[in-house]
């Protein structure tokens, strides 16, 4: 190469990449139920297993199989969020938006969503949500039923009760 070509150090080339996923047994009861319009998680049948959701089969604390299916409300609470400023290509949602990780009423940890009908500013830890479903002659195995959480008019959760709440929800 002789010095007086420019030299390249970046270059634009978007790409489309298709994955094809199979899910094993957990994942699969959980998107067939999420075709019903229901969130499950999953525990070992123990008292006071805690519940996860998405279910992956297994206890990430203990390796325990888990076994009992729970049903889970569409409420959670926020639990963590960042506003993303930065537009995704292809993406028919336009920044600043909301991503947030929501602990499922019932639930041990965390999922990530999107939230919408909200100031961006006033969402907060602790705050409740509740799911809006996409109308269900659209629905099909994926999280994506749940076109996005909103606020709901109930009391805040205490940061350090998030995920540590009974199977009935929270009771405010």
């Amino acid at each position: 190469m002789s010095e007086e070509q420019d030299v390249v150090t970046v270059i634009q080339a978007p790409i489309y990449l298709k994955y094809n996923f199979t899910a094993g047994a957990a994942p699969a009861r959980f998107l067939t139920q999420l075709k019903k319009g229901k969130l499950t998680g999953q525990c070992r049948d123990e008292p006071g297993a805690p519940v996860y959701i998405p279910p992956r089969g297994s206890c990430p604390a203990t390796g325990k199989p888990t076994e009992k299916e729970v049903e889970l409300s569409d409420k959670a609470t926020v639990q963590s969020f960042t506003i993303v400023h930065i537009p995704i290509p292809g993406n028919a949602i336009q920044p600043p938006f909301i991503v947030a990780n929501l602990v499922a009423d019932g639930a041990n940890i965390s999922f990530i969503h999107l939230m919408s009908e909200c100031v961006n500013e006033e969402v907060h830890i602790g705050q409740r949500v509740q799911a809006v479903w996409k109308p269900e002659a659209e629905w099909d195995y994926a999280m994506d039923n749940i076109k996005y959480f909103k606020p709901i008019d109930e009391p805040d959760v205490p940061p350090e009760q998030i995920g540590k709440l009974p199977v009935t929800g929270w009771e405010g």
